[in-house]
């Protein structure tokens, strides 16, 4: 089968808002080039190397690459003009998507596959979870929580900094008997953790059909699936319950909607987890937080991201 590949320059700011619209596009899988994410993995000797060093070089330091494949199958010229407007609409919510071109080019089934595989490799994060695709090998430490995960058509392989600073907040305040609510949780992974964690009972949510069908899958996958369900809808409306973590990782500006309501969500003395929020955007963040009676308990900073731990007061 041949397959057309989509490739976005666009910016870190873009890079969630920019995946979540080839979510929703359904096309198939996502690979992010970020220099930024690359040096910084460079120049932390605690972190793994997980991607390639000729695939850090192709990626230049001009911009961040966001590729994509659809299937000659599907209606391509309809598919892309709907991503190029998506895209362009971004501007309209106050995101930088720099220069946002979308160009194309054809490549074969087996080549897509093995590019895939140059860019995954397993991760430990933080302590004790790591993050490791199917396909590869690893010698298992005492305390290590294995995640299997591979690339899918969800965000968050726990690669990224906004995954990783949730899942290092996630060790520190996750314990036996708590109940966990993951917002927005794309691939599972954060859910998923939670459960590895000790977690009693884990609700994740997304809007997002294909997310919740790949959550599901990745659930199955890691046999937490009697302390993990996933369910399709907004918190508000799908949600009755209170947890004693809460965790989004999504961006800045939902961010701050779901300050105004998520206390109704918590339990007393629950911590919200919020990431997603570029470094330009921690202090509004923090402002809408405290505004709805939260108090600042720890802001965490990995590359170009943020992570900001808060409680009710």
């Amino acid at each position: 089968m041949k397959w057309i590949e989509v490739t976005i320059k666009t910016t870190t700011e873009a890079v969630e808002a920019i995946t979540n619209i080839l979510d929703e596009e359904r096309t198939g899988g996502v690979m992010i080039e970020d220099p930024k994410d690359f040096l910084f993995q460079k120049k932390n000797e605690l972190d793994w190397d997980y991607v390639e060093e000729e695939v850090f070089k192709k990626s230049g330091n001009d911009g961040v690459l966001i590729k994509t494949y659809i299937s000659e199958e599907r209606n391509v010229p309809e598919v892309v003009e709907n991503i190029k407007q998506r895209v362009l609409n971004l501007k309209g919510f106050g995101i930088d998507i720099g220069e946002g071109s979308v160009t194309l080019d054809q490549v074969n089934e087996s080549d897509w596959a093995n590019e895939w595989k140059k860019y995954y490799k397993p991760t430990k994060i933080g302590n004790r979870i790591v993050v490791k695709p199917t396909w590869e090998d690893y010698k298992q430490e005492k305390e290590d929580l294995i995640i299997e995960l591979d690339p899918g058509m969800a965000f968050g392989t726990g690669t990224h900094e906004t995954t990783s600073m949730c899942i290092r907040e996630l060790e520190k305040y996750v314990k036996e008997d708590s109940k966990v609510f993951d917002i927005g949780c794309g691939s599972g992974i954060l859910a998923i953790a939670a459960a590895k964690l000790g977690a009693k009972e884990v609700l994740a949510v997304d809007l997002d059909e294909v997310a919740v069908k790949v959550s599901r899958e990745n659930v199955s996958e890691n046999n937490v699936s009697d302390s993990v369900e996933v369910r399709h809808g907004n918190l508000m409306d799908v949600v009755k319950d209170k947890a004693d973590v809460v965790v989004a990782n999504i961006i800045a500006d939902i961010i701050k909607i779901l300050a105004k309501d998520v206390h109704n969500f918590m339990k007393e003395n629950a911590v919200f987890i919020s990431s997603g929020i570029i470094l330009a955007k921690v202090d509004e963040v923090k402002e809408s937080l405290i505004e709805n009676g939260f108090e600042i308990v720890e802001v965490q900073r990995l590359g170009e991201w943020a992570a900001i731990v808060s409680k009710l007061k």
